[in-house]
């Protein structure tokens, strides 16, 4: 049976083309379905398919130019900020300044006024002390003389009860008194 199959094979293959190489209609019949598809896909397809790249390019340069518009947009706010920004600096720099300045106005000012009533208080202090040494003298010159003429009247043994001659010795003793003060002190 076997040198049977291998006749039978070897008759067919005699009959039959190569496998390799189609039939003439198959070829024709693919040209046909091949161009019918390339015309309807240049027809209907890729004009359809450029419109949509054109679309997507034009929305793709528009974002673009957006982004380049925002870009500028915020370069300007920035300059605009940091020129706005150097001015407060400056407006502060200018308030401390003058703040400095009305400072020491102000200390210049307290001190001159301390200074006018430090001087109104000494001098009132000095009158003060003026006007209480000489009704402190008057006072004393009253209680010395009495003193004095008591002393005096208790020396010479009869009272000096005339006022005027009393006020005469008393003032020459006071008199007397305070010369020999003051030749002490010069020396």
């Amino acid at each position: 049976m076997l040198p049977a199959l291998v006749t039978l094979a070897a008759e067919t293959q005699e009959t039959t083309n190569n496998p390799l190489l189609p039939e003439i209609y198959d070829l024709i019949w693919g040209a046909l379905c091949f161009i019918a598809i390339l015309v309807v896909f240049w027809k209907f397809v890729l004009p359809r398919m450029q419109d949509m790249l054109d679309q997507r390019a034009a929305a793709i340069e528009g974002n673009i130019e957006k982004a380049d518009e925002a870009q500028r947009q915020a370069e300007a706010a920035l300059e605009q900020y940091t020129a706005q920004l150097a001015e407060a600096r400056k407006e502060a720099g200018e308030i401390r300044e003058s703040a400095r300045e009305d400072a020491k106005k102000i200390v210049a000012e307290a001190k001159d006024a301390a200074t006018a009533e430090a001087s109104r208080v000494t001098a009132s202090a000095h009158a003060q002390i003026e006007a209480e040494r000489q009704s402190t003298l008057v006072s004393l010159r009253g209680e010395v003389g009495t003193l004095a003429l008591d002393l005096a009247g208790g020396v010479i043994g009869e009272s000096l009860s005339d006022d005027a001659k009393a006020q005469s010795v008393v003032d020459r003793f006071l008199a007397e008194l305070e010369a020999s003060e003051a030749a002490k002190a010069s020396q």
